[in-house]
């Protein structure tokens, strides 16, 4: 799928690609990997050096939450989830890549909500900006059997919906609406 958004008045694009996972430890994943959903999403944007760097937020709802799936979750880089930062990953330009996988088939809903956003570095605030965002995610059945859901672009309403947990986690940051 690829989704348009503008930024400093250029039109860019995300593209944004869902595979089963059939090597594992080509993604650096463990062999039990094999057969769950990756998620890569390519940002494309003439802009250059600072005015290129986005931030890429992701929220999670998830049975095996601690919610059961009835709430998101942030969804922060593994190595960062102590860092006070709403960014998953962020610099020039950033590529989103998630693969999650568990050990075991249970059945399982897991819908991941992933934003690109910007931070405007010409002021003293950290503000998160959304440009575009999209959703994806897989299920397993009662046989083990994973079942990827397909890729759709979210609106302004789904990003302002998130904003009382992204507010409540990093009390540090503000967000604008979309």
């Amino acid at each position: 799928m690829i989704i348009p958004f503008v930024h400093d008045g250029a039109a860019g694009t995300v593209t944004v690609t869902v595979d089963l996972v059939d090597d594992p430890e080509v993604v650096g994943k463990p062999p039990g990997a094999r057969g769950f959903p990756c998620c890569s999403a390519r940002v494309e944007h003439p802009a250059q050096g600072y005015r290129a760097m986005f931030g890429w937020v992701q929220l999670v709802r998830s049975t095996d939450s601690p919610s059961n799936g009835t709430a998101f979750e942030m969804d922060p880089f593994f190595l960062f989830e102590d860092a006070p930062s709403p960014y998953a990953f962020f610099g020039v330009r950033p590529m989103l890549f998630d693969a999650p996988s568990r050990v075991e088939r249970s059945p399982l809903a897991w819908l991941a909500h992933s934003f690109l956003a910007r931070t405007p570095l010409e002021e003293t605030e950290r503000r998160v900006v959304p440009l575009t965002g999209f959703s994806w995610g897989f299920d397993i059945d009662d046989t083990g059997r994973i079942t990827p859901r397909s890729v759709r672009g979210l609106a302004p309403n789904d990003w302002d919906t998130h904003q009382p947990l992204l507010i409540k986690c990093h009390p540090g940051w503000s967000f604008d609406q979309w």
